[in-house]
């Protein structure tokens, strides 16, 4: 059975329109690419042929099958493995919010949805909210109101918009902001269906939601002790 994962590919920013293309003719019109600037030490650096240049970030919904075409494209086609190039990586999903985003962020492929997950005893989960520019706080209020904590906002740039009206029924723009959230996973699926109920598809939020599994923590007790009843 197929499962589906979230890829992450970074690379030079000089780089990155090359990355795009070929992803867009892999049949992955809808990612959502942010900036970062390398910060690793110089002996990984100069391990990897990389510098500590600005970055761009791509991120993509993909299944176990597509991956494995698309590690052989990366080696062959884009020379993932020269140094200097890039890397990427997948990270099991665990939920997304809604049929309606799960069609658009896998541009309607087909996959079959396996009922467990290895990683599904996981104490913390990572939301990860994409909305239009400038709801953060909507979406923030919506999960404190159901003992979220706190998130981190990163500004990125959505592509495969024109897909939207095809599978939400609705028309975005492209400036994003993503949301990243970490909680209980207990939790989790109240946390999702508020910021869905309050900043979802049907508000000008436009917001998208999905989960990660977190394998391990740290700086989290303080958050556990006013989490506590």
């Amino acid at each position: 059975m197929s499962k589906l994962q979230l890829m992450v590919t970074i690379t030079n920013r000089d780089v990155s329109k090359k990355f795009q293309h070929f992803y867009k003719e892999k049949g992955l019109d809808v990612s959502l690419m942010t900036l970062g600037k390398g910060t690793a030490s110089n002996e990984v650096l100069d391990y990897f042929g990389l510098d500590g240049s600005e970055k761009s970030i791509f991120l993509h919904v993909i299944s176990d099958d597509m991956w494995l075409d698309i590690k052989r494209d990366l080696q062959r086609v884009m020379n993932i493995d020269v140094p200097g190039v890039g890397i990427a990586f997948t990270i099991p999903l665990s939920s997304i919010g809604g049929k309606k985003a799960l069609n658009y962020l896998t541009d309607g492929r087909s996959f079959v949805k396996e009922e467990e997950s290895e990683l599904k005893e996981t104490k913390y989960e990572l939301l990860i909210v994409i909305a239009n520019q400038g709801y953060s706080e909507l979406i923030m209020d919506a999960a404190r109101e159901v003992h979220a904590a706190g998130g981190t906002v990163i500004h990125a740039k959505g592509t495969g918009i024109q897909k939207a009206e095809k599978f939400l029924g609705v028309s975005l723009v492209a400036e994003k902001e993503l949301v990243l959230i970490v909680v209980k996973t207990e939790m989790k699926n109240n946390i999702m269906r508020a910021i869905m109920d309050k900043a979802g598809l049907e508000t000008d939020a436009k917001s998208i939601v999905f989960s990660l599994p977190v394998t391990g923590t740290a700086g989290m007790r303080m958050m556990e002790e006013i989490l506590e009843p």
